[in-house]
């Protein structure tokens, strides 16, 4: 199996049951059904992961909207925009190996920090991916496709 570096880990999230918040982490730990401690876990495994990249964070810097990062939902923040990955694509990071399953659509909450977020987002949110093979996830782990 042919691996090529593509980017790093520069951000993990988790959500926690009874709120909204986002919350920071240094390592998420992950098996086949989501990742572990987070609100979502077990829910629906093809969304049980979603990756977004900095790339959507900066374009919206370039509108003059401030969006704290974790905004978007996301459990997982790269430095590579995976979004013309292909659903069916496998990324691997450390031990863990995630499946592109589908593309993220536009949630209506992000138009409460500016009404222009959904328009401008639509095919920049992220994608979501199950995961194959579990494991650890560490801030600045290196990212692979595979």
């Amino acid at each position: 199996m042919a691996k090529t570096k593509v980017g790093q880990v520069l951000k993990l999230f988790t959500s926690k049951s009874g709120t909204s918040e986002r919350f920071n982490e240094n390592l998420i730990s992950l098996d086949e059904s989501g990742v572990l401690n987070d609100k979502f876990y077990n829910k629906d495994i093809e969304r049980s992961v979603l990756i977004s990249s900095i790339d959507s964070y900066n374009l919206i810097k370039k509108y003059n909207i401030e969006m704290p990062l974790g905004y978007l939902g996301e459990n997982i923040l790269l430095d590579y925009n995976p979004y013309s990955l292909e659903v069916g694509s496998r990324i691997q990071i450390a031990d863990t190996v995630l499946e592109i399953s589908q593309y993220c659509t536009i949630c209506n909450h992000l138009a409460v920090l500016d009404v222009k977020l959904p328009t401008l987002l639509k095919n920049d949110r992220g994608i979501f991916a199950k995961v194959i093979s579990g494991g650890d996830i560490k801030i600045k782990e290196d990212v692979y496709t595979i």
